[in-house]
């Protein structure tokens, strides 16, 4: 490994700033030990004073091994003594080891937005963490706006670093605050830098260009040994800098001690604990840690990946907690049939010609509209028929659907009968429903639960509709994709037809014969 480098997380801050974030104190409590648990060195807490929230969450101090908690603030304000403060002394209140505080560093926010002098906004910067300094452990100094205001006016942004070094702050942060900055620019500017002094320096970019990950890289191959970012990359207006890309780009292709191999394993799974915590669907595309990040749906690419996985894997999925996916498409090959159908334990050996048949059906019905990618659990049930070893747990005798609505004002009302057979027997049932879809749900449940009672289990957690493009505008084909679980397992199922009834229905009854073929 060729250096040490300190992950510093702004997830419960910054990241908090970001539109439709929210963090309950318990949400804050939950993310902090986590965060602990995979090797984040400092956990930035939220701003005392600011809020009830924040103040009640650093009141509870989360329980951290490993981890620095830290209050976040800004300078002094102008006009005002260092001591008689009220940000400052909130930020000493929330009794914490460290204390962060950001300050202007670009002239134009220091004469437009504080309206200060130059000179001025230098000893607000110093008076502040002189203050600070000789009360706690360690403060770190956020310049905010560095590197805009570097090139604005470059003497002026290292003054105000240089004035901040000199009062002794232990860490100065150059921030790309509105995430504009290019990687080549955030080089050479902390080359030039760290030439004029040689205080420990931290980095904290902005998204804005979508170059928030590549420049907190780029600052590190430059000699900055602390690095700020939020998990997922939420934060203001386009987020931060993801530590979730940051880590293992530092760990597995820089060299960079930051976190163990064990802790490593757990980022996927703090990628997605978080989204939960924020009501989010985790991003499936996210590098590293997302469903798509190790998928393969090119037959070409899958043949390769069987023999040997680094032929389209940058990394081993598992040292991220991810997995290898192979994805069943048009565009799939008999490897794709045969990688699938083993991972499912079902029996298809290579050469086969089982296996070409299943492929251009797949490829057959897939021209048709349908999509198997999205639906693992009609591909499952489509391999079993064709290896015979389906099983018909019940047959459809006949199904109606009833949408009625009498006046204007008055809601819709939609009733589904449904007529089936099961080993002989014969039931007939109706049943009500939010539209048309949720009272055939409803309708075939109550009729097949009294044979199946673990039918109970399942409940629908997502239904997308998709019209295809065929010309034929309201008489077009539709594609409907069911989500499923019966509280462990999550499975899709799909339906294809001009009747978007028909289609709901051949998804939904391949969600529930899903779940009693895997029972």
């Amino acid at each position: 490994m060729k250096k040490k480098i300190e992950l510093y997380d702004t997830t419960l801050r910054d990241g908090a700033q970001g539109e439709g974030i929210s963090f309950s104190v318990e949400d804050k409590i939950r993310i902090s030990e986590k965060l602990d648990e995979i090797g984040v060195h400092y956990i930035e807490g939220g701003w005392p004073g600011s809020n009830p929230k924040d103040d009640e969450f650093f009141s509870a101090a989360p329980s951290l091994k490993r981890a620095k908690l830290v209050a976040f603030g800004s300078t002094r304000r102008k006009g005002v003594k260092a001591a008689n403060d009220p940000v400052l002394n909130s930020l000493l209140k929330a009794g914490t080891s460290v204390i962060t505080i950001f300050g202007k560093s670009w002239d134009l926010h220091v004469k437009k937005a504080l309206g200060v002098s130059l000179q001025e906004n230098l000893d607000i910067i110093t008076d502040s963490i002189d203050y600070l300094k000789g009360r706690v452990k360690e403060v770190i100094f956020d310049a905010e706006h560095f590197f805009d205001g570097y090139k604005a006016n470059p003497s002026y942004a290292v003054q105000v670093i240089k004035a901040a070094s000199q009062v002794g702050a232990d860490t100065i942060v150059l921030c790309d605050t509105n995430g504009g900055s290019l990687p080549d620019e955030v080089s050479k500017i902390i080359q030039i830098v760290r030439k004029r002094f040689d205080r420990p320096l931290g980095i904290h970019c902005h998204n804005d260009g979508e170059l928030a990950v590549a420049n907190s890289l780029a600052a590190v191959s430059s000699g900055v040994v602390q690095i700020h970012g939020t998990i997922n990359g939420i934060g203001e207006r386009c987020g931060n800098a993801n530590l979730i890309s940051i880590i293992p780009n530092l760990k597995l292709k820089c060299g960079i001690s930051c976190v163990t191999t064990e802790q490593l394993k757990n980022l996927r799974e703090i990628s997605h604990f978080v989204d939960e915590l924020t009501n989010r669907n985790p991003w499936s595309q996210q590098p590293f840690v997302g469903d798509s990040a190790f998928a393969h749906k090119g037959g070409i690419h899958v043949s390769a990946v069987m023999k040997h996985s680094a032929t389209y894997e940058h990394i081993d999925p598992s040292v991220v907690g991810n997995r290898q996916r192979v994805l069943i498409s048009e565009q799939a090959g008999q490897s794709n049939v045969l990688q699938k159908t083993a991972a499912k334990g079902l029996k298809l050996g290579s050469g086969d010609p089982m296996a070409k048949k299943i492929v251009e059906q797949i490829k057959a019905l897939e021209g048709q509209g349908y999509h198997f990618e999205a639906a693992e659990g009609s591909f499952e049930l489509l391999v079993q028929k064709a290896l015979h070893q389906k099983r018909d747990f019940f047959r459809l005798i006949g199904f109606r659907v009833i949408d009625e609505k009498k006046s204007q004002g008055e809601k819709s009302r939609s009733e589904a009968t449904i007529h089936i057979e099961v080993d002989g027997q014969k039931e007939h049932t109706a049943a009500e429903g939010e539209g048309p879809v949720n009272a055939m749900d409803n309708a075939l449940r109550k009729a097949l639960e009294r044979f199946y009672p673990q039918l109970r289990e399942v409940r629908l957690i997502d239904y997308k509709v998709r019209v295809l493009p065929a010309g034929k505008g309201t008489a077009s084909l539709v594609r409907v994709l069911i989500e499923s679980t019966d509280g462990t397992e999550k499975w899709g199922t799909v339906g294809v037809s001009e009747n978007i009834i028909e289609a709901s229905w051949l998804a939904l009854v391949d969600s529930l014969e899903y779940k009693l073929m895997r029972n």
